[in-house]
């Protein structure tokens, strides 16, 4: 690939945009929360953020220092998508765009996009069937900008990610359209904490895709806070038989909005998915849950678990909560549902009789929840790394602290 050839690819990004458009108001995934327009995700031409930094800090993504038995087992490579060899690497083997009805955010990402990351975990030793833990730190460097992450997990690998995002280092609102590609090998295990906090003026637009081969396992929890327009879409690839996905959101949704979408094919026989998710709002707050499986032809025994749940914790705010399924197969087994309300009356009141005020059992009791609905989503035949990854990162008492400030601003709103 020359220079002459990454301004042809991003030219043609654009020009797709111009013929295709947008995301359309009657867009089914998107018509609760319609994202901003499209000038805002390509940012300003003129605009040479982050150029002249090299590509591991212009990338925004921080690899935390392993111990050396990790290290030898991870390959990393912080890439410039505007040289034509680091482009063709960073970009080597993911799926084109597309055109699903996500696809305009994926052809803007690639219009966009100027650094990333590549991650390949696994490779032989003696230590092979240890989890190799990792930790990954994502601050936003632009006004506008698309980061890209690739995590390639090698055959029978067990890898665990605390990935990070952080508030970005220049003032002002950030417009952030992010894509990481997951690929899991034969019988590679990954689980995977997500906390992602924007600021209130923020824009972002997350995308994770996975893809599974057989015997592998995926396990996400994400711990999202709301913004003015925030969205996590994920997209769950069951490719190989005996393959195994789960995708937990908790949604601290406070006053703004959250919405996440995560759509799940079950392509092969005795694959396993589910999906559990935990919204909190207050005020006028708009939260959307909406998950999606399809599960083919021939997929065999395969079996899918969908909970969606929604918590007005003040005020009236706006919940949407969607489980779809799309069953193509008959020897399956498909259960899904959907409950919203306020926290319960009687937990209420037991804490109270042990002598907490109300904001305290408040806090109690929703915490409470949080804590058992990620556990639920780290848990799995491997679960002590998981469980010790989310044990450690709940001690450093970030979620403590944004549970108190989300029920603080739901009690300051309903006295306005």
């Amino acid at each position: 690939m020359s220079t002459d050839h990454v301004r042809s690819d991003i030219q043609a990004a654009r020009n797709r945009l111009q013929v295709q458009g947008w995301i359309g108001r009657r867009n089914e995934s998107f018509r609760h929360l319609p994202p901003p327009g499209l000038a805002q995700w390509l940012g300003e031409p003129e605009d040479q953020s982050g150029q002249d930094l090299a590509p591991a800090e212009a990338s925004g993504w921080t690899l935390a220092p392993l111990a050396q038995a990790d290290a030898r087992r991870v390959q990393a490579r912080w890439l410039d998508a505007l040289d034509a060899s680091q482009r063709a690497e960073l970009l080597a083997d993911l799926p084109p765009p597309g055109d699903d009805d996500a696809a305009p955010f994926a052809w803007a990402h690639r219009a966009l996009c100027r650094h990333g990351l590549r991650l390949r975990v696994g490779a032989a030793g003696p230590s092979k069937d240890d989890p190799v833990r990792l930790q990954l730190r994502h601050q936003a460097r632009a006004p506008a900008e698309a980061p890209l992450l690739v995590l390639e997990v090698q055959e029978g690998t067990h890898c665990t990610l605390l990935e990070i995002h952080e508030p970005a280092s220049h003032d002002g609102a950030v417009m952030q359209n992010l894509r990481i590609h997951v690929v899991l090998a034969s019988g590679a295990r990954l689980q995977h904490l997500r906390v992602v906090a924007p600021r209130p003026g923020d824009h972002l637009a997350h995308f994770v895709d996975a893809t599974l081969a057989g015997n592998a396992r995926y396990h996400q929890a994400l711990v999202a806070t709301g913004s003015d327009y925030h969205l996590q879409r994920g997209t769950l690839q069951l490719q190989g038989a005996g393959a195994k996905a789960g995708a937990t959101g908790l949604l601290l949704t406070g006053t703004r909005t959250v919405d996440q979408q995560v759509f799940t094919r079950l392509n092969a026989a005795h694959t396993t998915s589910a999906v559990d998710v935990l919204a909190l709002a207050s005020g006028k707050a708009h939260a959307v849950a909406n998950t999606h499986a399809r599960i083919a032809a021939g997929a065999d025994d395969a079996s899918v678990h969908q909970h969606l749940a929604g918590i007005a914790l003040d005020g009236q705010p706006r919940m949407v909560l969607r489980p779809h399924l799309e069953i193509l197969h008959d020897q399956v087994q498909a259960v899904h549902g959907a409950t919203w309300g306020a926290l319960p009356q009687d937990a209420l009141f037991y804490a109270s009789q042990r002598g907490l005020d109300p904001v305290a059992a408040r806090a109690l009791i929703v915490e409470g929840m949080a804590h058992a609905l990620l556990e639920r989503g780290l848990h799995e035949d491997e679960a002590a790394a998981g469980c010790a990854m989310l044990r450690d990162w709940l001690a450093s008492g970030w979620l403590t602290r944004a549970i108190a400030r989300d029920l603080a601003d739901a009690g300051t709103t309903a006295h306005d």
